[in-house]
């Protein structure tokens, strides 16, 4: 996994539990001696220790703290692509060209880095199906972006989540019009 999520997932971690959260989580993760720098790679190993030892600590589950980390970031990452999204987009265009604008570029510029392959399709103005497939399995964090998102574009949305025994997802998104 990329450095920079790890990156994220400490000013999340500390955010929402204070500035010591985040030395306590690597510690019961039996990470405490690691570093964790934006620009390298790690096992995807260690990021889930981190939001195990989180849940752990916390009493949070682990899918809600995915769900809310993906959230969390949202802002971070629209901010980090700006240049790639256009304008006039707003959730479902930002969504429909994820794979084929933003994680295009994702690969091509961080080297090892590895973003799930995601497919959108578009069944209405709306609406869209969303396949998540990676083995990772954190569709929550992608849950959580999507959220996040809408909630750039001062959007509503109501996500439906059908997992699969295979570890992939499955999701009916509706987007709406806040007011």
């Amino acid at each position: 996994m990329h450095g920079i999520i790890h990156a994220e997932l400490r000013k999340y971690v500390e955010a929402r539990h204070g500035a010591d959260a985040w030395k306590a989580c690597l510690e019961t993760a039996g990470l405490s001696h690691q570093m964790f720098l934006p620009i390298s790679t790690y096992p995807d190993a260690d990021a889930v220790a981190i939001v195990s030892a989180a849940s752990k600590l916390t009493n949070i589950p682990t899918e809600r703290i995915l769900e809310d980390f993906g959230e969390f970031i949202a802002p971070d990452l629209l901010n980090m692509y700006q240049s790639l999204v256009e304008p006039h987009w707003k959730t479902i265009e930002l969504l429909l060209q994820t794979e084929d604008v933003i994680h295009r570029v994702v690969r091509i510029n961080n080297k090892g880095a590895q973003p799930p392959k995601l497919r959108f399709d578009q069944l209405g103005p709306n609406e869209l199906k969303f396949y998540y497939n990676s083995p990772r399995r954190m569709a929550a964090v992608a849950k959580g972006i999507i959220r996040g998102v809408a909630k750039h574009y001062r959007q509503t949305v109501i996500i439906r989540e059908h997992k699969k025994p295979d570890g992939t997802s499955e999701m009916s998104i509706t987007v709406g019009e806040l007011g």
